[in-house]
């Protein structure tokens, strides 16, 4: 029993970088430390996966209603359409402003149709807009366009709405659908807060780890309402 045991071959664990020399060098060695690299290099790679997919359905999703609000805010394009686009404020700092604009909209909402109404105060784009199509710089407020053509302010509204040419000049244009009532979104302010940084114009960006500027919003952290502006 103890010879046999004797004579029994042993066994020699060979480690990367040595060879046994029984065996041929063409035997496979495996470095352990080579093995949990590749195990540490799997864990950081699906480290946070949930985050980051979050992340880029949220910044798709903002982009795509940013891109919406741009198209429908392009003066290029919306007045050329069948449509009534009133540049106006809901500031009160002008009396007289004011009350022309709030004139205005209650007349053409009284026709029932559906008005693009472009605060100035809320997004000083439709500024750049306003004196790009009128060559001013400061504007009186309201502007009026239906279908591409400039019909003049508060005074000029009036005087058509008392006439009934007003009428003549929005046909065509589309109505308001009253059964579906007040936008659930935006509860007819026509802007929402940014997904991107909720207003607050700035967000956390994960792969450089600092905070950044947002470029998806204006300058108060809005964007248009893409439920309201889809029906222009």
């Amino acid at each position: 029993m103890w010879q046999s045991w004797k004579h029994r071959q042993r066994r020699r664990i060979t480690f990367a970088g040595e060879e046994d020399a029984g065996e041929s060098s063409s035997r496979p060695s495996f470095n352990l430390h080579t093995l949990k690299d590749i195990q540490f290099l799997f864990s950081e790679e699906n480290k946070n996966p949930v985050l980051s997919v979050f992340h880029r359905v949220r910044i798709a999703t903002s982009a795509l209603r940013t891109w919406r609000a741009l198209t429908s805010s392009s003066s290029s394009s919306s007045l050329d359409e069948k449509r009534i686009v009133v540049y106006m404020t809901s500031l009160h700092v002008v009396r007289k402003t004011f009350e022309d604009c709030k004139t205005v909209i209650s007349i053409l909402k009284g026709l029932r149709v559906v008005v693009d109404m472009r605060d100035l105060s809320m997004d000083s784009r439709f500024l750049n807009e306003l004196t790009g199509i009128l060559r001013k710089k400061q504007p009186t407020l309201p502007r009026v366009f239906i279908g591409g053509r400039y019909m003049g302010g508060a005074e000029e509204i009036q005087q058509l709405n008392e006439t009934g040419e007003l009428k003549k000049f929005i046909q065509g244009v589309p109505m308001v659908d009253t059964k579906s009532g007040m936008c659930g979104s935006c509860a007819g302010v026509t802007f929402v807060l940014c997904d991107n940084c909720n207003g607050s114009r700035k967000f956390f960006a994960e792969k450089s780890n600092c905070f950044r500027s947002c470029t998806l919003c204006n300058e108060n952290g809005l964007l248009r309402c893409p439920d309201c502006y889809c029906l222009y």
